[in-house]
């Protein structure tokens, strides 16, 4: 039975990240609803003993740790803000585990991939060992801006074409699409049938706040997202990250895979991941403001020596994917920059292009320093 949800906020798992996040908004006055796939919240118990929490018979979740009763006073405290309803869950992984275990749980060898590029090698290498025929899909180059090629996407899709994987904001350009390139993809989802998994972990470092998109699950029915703390929160030492996903099997598979890599994640991790996500604006607020701080300088710098690169502006993410001009290749200007001055900067050959770009990092608040090394490196 079809049934029509009025909320504010819809609030796809019951675990602890879900929780906390509706605790959040709910708190903030926004009427929220929590989808769950279980009769309780919280996921289940699995097999790692973690004594931490004073109690041998406690396990940390394959889905999460079961911190459901701390959270549920607080979602009671709420009253009628906060409905839970029986449908989904969130799943928490380190994020590499997670794109490998949502690829294996998904592709089988005689199925073709589109995957956007320049990217992550994950994203294009793990499809490639599963067996599946892949097909890069390049952003495009106009004016020193980066451009999204939809036209070649819709051209690229087969009658095989299992997944579209994506990643917005966009490592290593800082690219970052429009809603309505985002509702384009959806639509060509429902229209030819595949999947499409959505690399989202620099989420929340969009330069301006307004331009984030929509996780993509909330509008693409047949689709996986991969989120985490390590860049958008500045927490990489927790290695803890998830994947949400609006069908259900999808997520029992990945978590039936996960039985045979880490079983579960670090119940203490979570904790810590759990406190991070109840200041997730503050966390999220002070690692915008050290990228747009870095993010000034920068621009300053490649339009002062614009004869020597051509700076391409980045609109989300923690990097930028500026050219070397002049001839040299600009794996020979990484090599010396490493090797002569300690800088280091990487050459676009790692992200399995040749266009002379290199990837600059503006995440680090010592990246003044750096900066000068760069500018001392061309005098």
């Amino acid at each position: 039975m079809k049934k029509t949800i009025e909320t504010d906020l819809l609030v796809v798992g019951g675990g602890a990240a879900g929780l906390c996040a509706a605790a959040e908004a709910a708190g903030a006055g926004a009427k929220v609803t929590v989808i769950e796939s279980d009769l309780h919240p919280g996921g289940q118990l699995v097999k790692q003993t973690h004594k931490f929490f004073g109690s041998k018979d406690e396990y940390a979740g394959t889905r999460g740790y079961k911190i459901a009763d701390i959270l549920l006073d607080e979602i009671a405290s709420l009253g009628d803000k906060v409905e839970i309803r029986t449908n989904t869950t969130v799943t928490g992984y380190y994020p590499e585990e997670g794109i490998f275990l949502t690829l294996n749980a998904l592709l089988d060898s005689d199925d073709h991939v589109v995957v956007l590029s320049p990217c992550y090698q994950s994203l294009y290498e793990l499809p490639k060992s599963l067996g599946c025929e892949v097909t890069r899909w390049y952003l495009k180059k106009e004016d020193s801006v980066w451009k999204l090629d939809l036209p070649f996407l819709e051209r690229a899709i087969k009658e095989n074409t299992r997944l579209v994987i994506v990643n917005f904001p966009h490592n290593p350009t800082g690219f970052l699409p429009s809603v309505e390139q985002l509702n384009a993809i959806a639509e060509l989802s429902v229209k030819k049938g595949f999947f499409v998994f959505s690399d989202e972990m620099y989420r929340g470092l969009e330069h301006n706040p307004a331009d984030r998109l929509p996780s993509a699950p909330s509008i693409i029915r047949r689709s996986v997202a991969l989120g985490g703390l390590s860049k958008a929160y500045g927490l990489p030492g927790l290695r803890t990250g998830w994947v949400t996903s609006t069908d259900k099997w999808l997520l029992d598979r990945i978590a039936a895979l996960k039985d045979y890599t880490t079983i579960c994640t670090s119940a203490p991790s979570e904790i810590l991941a759990i406190a991070a996500l109840r200041k997730s604006d503050e966390l999220t607020g002070r690692c915008r403001g050290i990228v747009k701080e870095n993010l000034e300088m920068v621009r300053s710098f490649f339009q002062e020596n614009s004869g020597r690169f051509e700076w391409f502006e980045p609109h989300g993410s923690s990097v930028a994917f500026p050219r070397l001009l002049g001839g040299q290749p600009v794996k020979d200007f990484c090599e010396r920059a490493v090797t002569e001055r300690s800088l280091l900067v990487l050459p676009d050959v790692v992200f399995d292009v040749d266009w002379n770009h290199f990837r600059i990092g503006l995440g680090r608040r010592s990246f003044p320093e750096a900066l000068s090394v760069l500018r001392e490196m061309l005098d």
